[in-house]
């Protein structure tokens, strides 16, 4: 079960008053930046559970009221408001359980396929816009930063943001290696094909994270792009290929006609990829962050989509599973998010 903590959080909003209200903080920009978001962050936090205690209260006080007066419309009312209320308690919960700084950060998503050829290929597109979906229907906004596509069809390795309010507390949630069982489209003899492709959820760093990138680190290479972007894009190497020698994480970017643009792109994700390795060496947790590497191939899933026979999605970490897949993967993603958030907490109370 997941509570408000009120009483942490009342308490780090007092910390933080304190240190705003220091004449010295402010001779440090950076540090005064990095003071007040997290204050307003807190403060948002403690509004939004005030606020639902007062709206609770409330709604307890009309209902009873309805009740003594035998008033059937003002009491269906009543119950009309709480579902709403319902909807919004079950929101805070959710985020009341993200903990962590990273979780109020953005995501950077790569999907890659796996074991299965263009059949792989086709479902790695299938999951891009299925999260594409969830971040439109969720209030996020989100762009494309690297495609290499299939040589039949799909794609054979996407990375886009995600931005909004916990996207990556939410979407952490989809890192592994995800099933698909289905007739297979490409298959002249209508068999029943099973496909993988693996998801990657890094937070993206923001201002306040310090992730140093020294030039001296980066091999920097451009070459001509490949695949859908007009002619400018494969006669001039716009294309960027960054190699961060200490540890030897390379990034790509080719989306944009631009050579300057597809950089800062590339930058942003190596940014994400150091950040996230900071994360993995500060907790000495690699399962905590990244999640335990895998082969993206039979065994290895922590959710089937399962569309012939019949049609269910299954996590196999949490066993939530919903029935209507293709409502899934036209991104009503959010029974799994809950359902792994809820577990997850309870993981790490043991």
């Amino acid at each position: 079960m997941i509570v408000f903590d009120y009483a942490r959080l009342e308490n780090e909003e007092k910390e933080l008053t304190v240190q705003s209200e220091n004449p010295e903080l402010w001779k440090d920009q950076e540090k005064t930046n990095r003071v007040m978001k997290q204050l307003t962050f807190v403060r948002d936090r403690l509004e939004s559970f005030r606020r639902i205690e007062k709206n609770t209260e409330e709604l307890i006080l009309l209902a009873e009221m309805a009740l003594e007066e035998n008033d059937a419309q003002t009491f269906n009312e009543c119950l009309k408001e709480s579902d709403t209320l319902r909807s919004t308690i079950e929101k805070t919960i959710l985020e009341a359980s993200f903990k962590e700084k990273h979780d109020a950060l953005n995501a950077i998503i790569s999907i890659h396929p796996g074991a299965g050829g263009t059949e792989s290929c086709d479902f790695a597109s299938m999951l891009y816009r299925m999260y594409t979906r969830w971040a439109d229907a969720s209030g996020y906004t989100w762009k494309e930063l690297d495609r290499l596509p299939g040589e039949e069809a799909g794609i054979k390795s996407i990375t886009f943001s995600v931005e909004g309010p916990y996207a990556y507390g939410k979407l952490s949630s989809e890192k592994g290696v995800h099933r698909l069982v289905r007739i297979s489209p490409f298959d002249s003899n209508a068999r029943r094909h099973t496909s993988f492709a693996s998801v990657e959820v890094m937070p993206e760093a923001d201002d306040d994270v310090e992730v140093v990138i020294n030039e001296t680190d980066l091999k920097i290479d451009t070459y001509r792009s490949s695949g859908a972007g007009g002619q400018h894009v494969n006669v001039t190497d716009s294309a960027v290929r960054i190699t961060h020698l200490p540890t030897g994480l390379v990034v790509t970017c080719q989306n944009e006609r631009s050579q300057l643009k597809n950089r800062s792109s590339a930058m942003k994700i190596l940014r994400a990829r150091l950040y996230e390795r900071m994360l993995v060496e500060h907790e000495n947790e690699l399962n905590k962050i990244r999640g335990e590497k895998k082969e993206i191939a039979w065994g290895s899933q922590i959710r089937s989509y399962v569309l012939q026979p019949y049609t269910l999605v299954k996590d196999l970490r949490t066993s939530a599973e919903v029935g209507n897949a293709q409502g899934v993967l036209d991104g009503a993603l959010d029974p799994f998010i809950d359902a792994f958030v809820k577990w997850n907490v309870s993981r790490n109370k043991k």
